[in-house]
């Protein structure tokens, strides 16, 4: 797969798994690659944290789903592993709830992103 992004998200509920696949889906069907772990990345743990940080050094950019009043901590190192990269990073934040230091976002993770997408505003 080339030019892909690489889509970093929590995945551990139905929910969470149905919407990753939705908006990948969603990419696909406008001829944009995605790179999905939860469809990518399977075998022992290290294995899989091989997959993952293969698919995020490879990615042309990241695009990480920010929810919760803390973001997931395993989409967050994603984020920062993604930015020492030095690949672009774009946040979604779906979730109206405000949290963090900047209104909605951790500072940190603000800032390691290129630009943010707050759909949750707008509820």
């Amino acid at each position: 797969m080339d030019n892909y992004i690489y889509l970093a998200a929590p995945l551990f509920t139905r929910g969470e798994r149905d919407f990753n696949s939705n908006l990948a889906q969603s990419l696909r069907a406008r001829g944009i690659p995605v790179f999905l772990p939860q469809e990518e990345c399977r075998g022992t743990n290290e294995e899989i944290f091989a997959i993952c940080n293969r698919g995020i050094a490879g990615a042309k950019s990241v695009v990480a789903i920010l929810d919760g009043a803390d973001a997931d901590s395993g989409t967050c190192w994603e984020v920062g592993y993604a930015f020492a990269k030095g690949i672009p990073i774009l946040g979604v934040r779906t979730d109206f709830r405000g949290s963090g230091d900047t209104g909605g976002f951790n500072l940190m993770l603000r800032f390691s992103c290129r630009d943010i997408l707050d759909v949750g505003i707008d509820l």
